[in-house]
């Protein structure tokens, strides 16, 4: 009597968990199994052509090759990561502070971590984060030009040619070259730029000129020298003849230049591309050949913390006398950390990287929020193509989520069986 009263017991406290598993859980997987050998509707059986389709659709493959290596990239690093930072925790000052700050992207959802990362990668460096720092990081080595984006005025002297512009014309020995450019802003200008001279100003033998902003606030003569004007200081003019390079000179602060060697008549003057290089605009973070380092840089920054939270509570409960003992022989730190610690948490960094595995198969929705449209086919995955297919294709649909369900399958499965196994 009394076992069957612990048997209605127990039946009584597992039938609503057990409605709850078949109901939520069971019933759909097997519904999804079924669906997954039916056609687009789901109503004609089509037998296993669906997943036929799945391994030989070029965007399927692409979506498999792109979670593979989500799959080897994001859980090794967040692991690294949250190691790294767990060890320097407990040297620094004011750890609580560190892991808090390090764990609050766990409290944000995926949608609005894409949404501020997709604002962080923007492409303009006026509104990119991310791109600012690195256009500031690199003008600090390498600055722009000053005459990026001057242009030459339109039907006058000078003409494009490899990046830079040149006379449209042959000039002799003894004869006055006027360059004027168009497109510099008055703040482009440099502080040591004088007003320009004109042709009356140069004098001399040889091929000189000058070179200066066309623009005048006032109006003024197109491609002449007019009061107030300034000639452009320091720009690269070379002399070609016979499409070699002759002569080389940089114009005055007044934007004058003199080559008095050059005689003779077939000269061609250019001002060299490197005179109009614009400045560097940052990297196309959202592009196709990026968007999924992007990502995955977004998903690590989400989920280091949770490695981190695991893996100090993992070397807390590590015996401080191995460690000392260690230190004892001789072992430094990093031997420490390679031979003591992460040896003895390889536990908690086996159930961290399953764990990770399993999820990064289920990322779909910061895919859908960071990746623009035009390169959502090159950073798609399994759950999001599962997720479009379902909308016109049931059967196609639910191949991919049986197959995302096989493949988290094992992880899931060596979890239950460490932790059935701690508890024995």
């Amino acid at each position: 009597m009394a076992r069957a009263a612990r048997v209605s017991t127990a039946a009584w406290f597992l039938t609503p968990a057990a409605l709850f598993v078949v109901t939520l859980v069971m019933y759909p997987i097997g519904q999804t199994v079924w669906w997954s050998f039916h056609d687009a509707a789901g109503r004609d059986l089509v037998g296993p052509a669906n997943y036929v389709e799945i391994f030989t659709a070029p965007r399927i493959r692409r979506a498999l090759l792109n979670n593979a290596i989500w799959i080897l990239v994001a859980p090794n690093l967040i692991t690294a990561v949250g190691l790294m930072v767990a060890v320097l925790a407990q040297r620094v000052r004011r750890t609580t502070a560190l892991r808090i700050v390090l764990f609050m992207p766990m409290a944000i959802s995926l949608v609005c971590a894409g949404i501020t990362f997709r604002l962080v990668y923007d492409e303009s460096p006026d509104r990119g984060v991310l791109n600012a720092v690195v256009v500031g990081v690199h003008d600090v080595f390498k600055p722009p030009s000053l005459y990026h984006g001057a242009r030459a005025r339109d039907g006058q002297a000078l003409v494009p040619s490899d990046g830079g512009l040149q006379t449209s014309r042959t000039v002799a020995g003894g004869e006055t070259v006027l360059l004027p450019l168009l497109g510099l802003a008055p703040g482009q200008l440099p502080k040591s730029a004088l007003p320009a001279p004109g042709a009356a100003g140069s004098t001399g033998s040889g091929i000189r000129g000058v070179v200066w902003s066309d623009f005048s606030a006032v109006g003024g003569r197109p491609g002449a020298v007019d009061a107030g004007e300034l000639g452009l200081p320091e720009v690269e003019v070379e002399v070609l003849r016979d499409g070699a390079v002759v002569a080389r000179t940089r114009t005055a602060p007044d934007g004058t230049f003199n080559l008095p060697q050059l005689t003779g008549q077939g000269y061609v003057v250019r001002l060299a591309a490197g005179n109009f290089t614009e400045p560097f605009a940052g990297l196309t973070w959202l592009g196709p050949s990026l968007v999924t380092p992007a990502m995955i840089g977004v998903y690590i920054w989400i989920w280091a913390g949770f490695a981190m939270v695991l893996i100090t509570v993992g070397s807390a409960a590590i015996p401080k006398e191995t460690i000392e003992a260690a230190r004892v022989d001789g072992a430094g730190e990093w031997q420490i950390l390679r031979q003591v610690t992460v040896p003895l948490m390889r536990p908690i960094v086996v159930v961290i990287l399953l764990t990770l595995t399993v999820n990064v198969l289920k990322v779909f929705d910061l895919v859908l929020v960071v990746a623009p449209e035009s390169a959502q086919g090159p950073a798609s995955v399994l759950a999001l193509e599962m997720w479009r297919s379902s909308f016109d294709n049931v059967g196609r649909g639910s191949a991919l989520g049986v197959l995302l369900l096989v493949l988290a399958l094992p992880g899931v499965l060596f979890n239950i069986h460490r932790l059935r196994r701690s508890e024995r």
